[in-house]
């Protein structure tokens, strides 16, 4: 049983004001703008955006200020707010194809057509502290290029022509909002891919690292990772035509796996996918291996016990805001409960014939 919190008012009050002053720090150190986190801490920003289901930059910058740094309290702050918005409607889907790429690789072919974009990585960096950045320098301009004019089809289309991986899966049927209604199993996997969008990256990154060490048969090449701006685009029914509101930057990858094949069809590859919001690529591929694990049922693929193949317990445990919740919950008082265990305790010692410590008897 639960026992309501009924804490002292002035305590809780002065436990405010005690967070207030440990979250502005030191007062004679400038106090960090919105707009330096939104700009210098875009990863972080990008983040809560994608595990908060709201995009919207300035206001995942001020839930990192006022959560001082902590992201499941800053993701926590975007989902509460996110419920008091109101819903004008739903856009259409985005097309990923236009993407405006600042970062678009392959690990399956060299030559991609449309090119390479080696983008904003950390990939080749030495993982060496530059402590010239202690000093708050500027740093140098970017060489800059235009874009290459030409199309960048994906990866997958390539291997699609000759039929050498599955056809993607299509669902014509309006998909379940996640946000709005409660999940429920068993899940399909535009509900699947919905809840692992917005799910821990640790978690999402643990189980993907497990499908890795052969906890499913998930042996995956990333075919395609892009990182861009897309349009948004919505209909409007008074125009009668899509009106684009806005761009918003998005993380895809798609990842090529392990074939399948049976007496009526030969073998081919199969697919995973991953698409959040913002720069988070780490989440994006770990969210494509685990998509590719759940989908071994309908692969016709063996259930090996591997957790990633649990749609059950990935997705009621991918949740950080739930998990946080109930965890951190135990920290408040349960004094009941918590009576009437020790009593429980006491008389099975006693009738154990132990008698209590007298410095423990109370």
């Amino acid at each position: 049983m639960y026992v309501a919190v009924k804490g002292g008012e002035r305590a809780i009050e002065n436990a405010h004001s005690w967070l207030a002053e440990e979250r502005r720090g030191d007062p004679s150190v400038l106090e960090l703008s919105v707009a330096q986190i939104r700009e210098q801490m875009s990863l972080a920003v990008h983040r809560v955006m994608a595990e908060g289901s709201l995009y919207d930059p300035d206001l995942a910058a001020l839930a990192i200020k006022q959560a001082r740094g902590d992201l499941i309290e800053a993701i926590f702050l975007i989902r509460a707010y996110r419920t008091t918005l109101p819903r004008f409607g739903a856009s259409n889907p985005v097309e990923t194809s236009d993407m405006a790429c600042d970062r678009r690789i392959s690990a399956t072919f060299k030559d991609l057509p449309g090119g390479q974009v080696l983008g904003p990585t950390f990939d080749y960096t030495h993982r060496l502290l530059e402590f010239k950045l202690a000093a708050e320098g500027t740093p140098a301009e970017a060489p800059k290029r235009e874009a290459a004019p030409a199309p960048k089809p994906r990866v997958t289309d390539f291997l699609n022509r000759e039929g050498l991986i599955e056809e993607a899966p299509r669902m014509d049927a309006t998909p379940p909002d996640l946000t709005r209604e409660p999940l429920e199993m068993p899940a399909e996997r535009a509900l699947r891919l919905q809840a692992l969008a917005r799910a821990d990256e640790g978690f999402t990154l643990s189980l993907a690292y497990s499908t890795q060490r052969g906890y499913a048969r998930n042996h995956a090449f990333v075919g395609e990772l892009r990182i861009g701006a897309v349009p948004v685009e919505m209909e409007i029914p008074e125009l009668g035509f899509a009106v684009e509101i806005g761009e918003i930057t998005l993380t895809e990858c798609e990842t090529v796996n392990q074939f399948k094949g049976s007496k009526t069809e030969p073998p081919q590859f199969t697919r995973g996918y991953g698409l959040v919001f913002g720069q988070s690529e780490r989440k994006a591929i770990s969210m494509a291996l685990v998509d590719r694990a759940l989908r071994w049922e309908e692969l016709g693929e063996d259930d090996q016990g591997a957790p990633a193949q649990d749609a059950e317990f990935v997705l009621y445990h991918a949740d950080n805001i739930q998990a946080t919740g109930f965890l951190e919950h135990i920290k408040l008082p349960h004094y009941v409960d918590f009576q009437s265990e020790l009593e429980l305790v006491r008389k099975l010692r006693r009738e154990a014939g132990v008698d209590a410590l007298p410095e423990a008897a109370e």
